[in-house]
């Protein structure tokens, strides 16, 4: 093995550990939320918060999401396009039949 892979594959796993250190220590501050007995609504908003920077994590860096940039921004704008007809169809047939 070369050293240029070496260093490559060494970067690689400093990534992964980081990613580790950093949801362990989401899910403690998880813990920690419900522990100091936040009021509930506050409690969840935390959390879901929390759950989302982790979800990202794991999507990012071990399902290597975070180089297919130009990927995930054309199926980012696929949802949005189908999002905005999903509610525009129920609106105009409704029109349809209240005009009628």
């Amino acid at each position: 093995m070369d050293a240029a892979h070496s260093a490559e594959f060494d970067k690689h796993v400093r990534g992964y550990i980081f990613v580790f250190v950093a949801l362990m220590a989401l899910t403690l501050m998880t813990v920690g939320v419900w522990r100091i007995h936040l009021p509930v609504h506050l409690a969840i908003a935390v959390a879901l918060a929390i759950a989302a920077v982790k979800g990202s994590l794991v999507a990012c860096y071990f399902m290597h999401l975070i180089s297919e940039k130009k990927l995930i921004l054309w199926v980012m704008a696929l949802t949005v396009l189908f999002f905005i007809v999903l509610l525009l169809v129920p609106t105009f047939t409704v029109a349809d039949r209240i005009g009628t």
